[in-house]
């Protein structure tokens, strides 16, 4: 449920910021357990479906497998539900398995330490 979180929270706060129509393509990068277990996890459809603007809260069950199908039968992505973008999922859904963080990122545990 994490990766479609934040995927559908980046999609509308692009929406938010007045961004989103200026959105020509967008590459999602994998790190970590997350791309070590993603696909067992089918966190690859949690992302696309959360870029399209779901919710895990809310989705209607019945409808994930249509909606994944088509972005990646169209190869278009409705980024937010609302502005169709060129998807091809093998480009821009990257498994970065040998990393656990984008390099050069700080990251903040939990529980404050770094």
């Amino acid at each position: 449920m994490g990766p479609m979180r934040a995927a559908c929270r980046f999609a509308r706060e692009l929406g938010e910021r007045g961004l989103l129509h200026r959105v020509a393509r967008v590459q999602a990068e994998l790190y970590g357990s997350l791309a070590l277990t993603g696909l067992g996890h089918s966190t690859d459809r949690a992302v696309l479906l959360g870029l399209a603007g779901n919710e895990p809260a809310v989705i209607d069950p019945a409808a994930i497998d249509s909606t994944v199908a088509a972005i990646r039968s169209e190869r278009k992505i409705p980024l937010a539900g609302t502005h169709s973008i060129v998807f091809d999922e093998s480009r821009d859904l990257l498994w970065r398995r040998d990393a656990m963080f984008p390099p050069g990122a700080r990251t903040q545990h939990p529980n404050g330490c770094a």
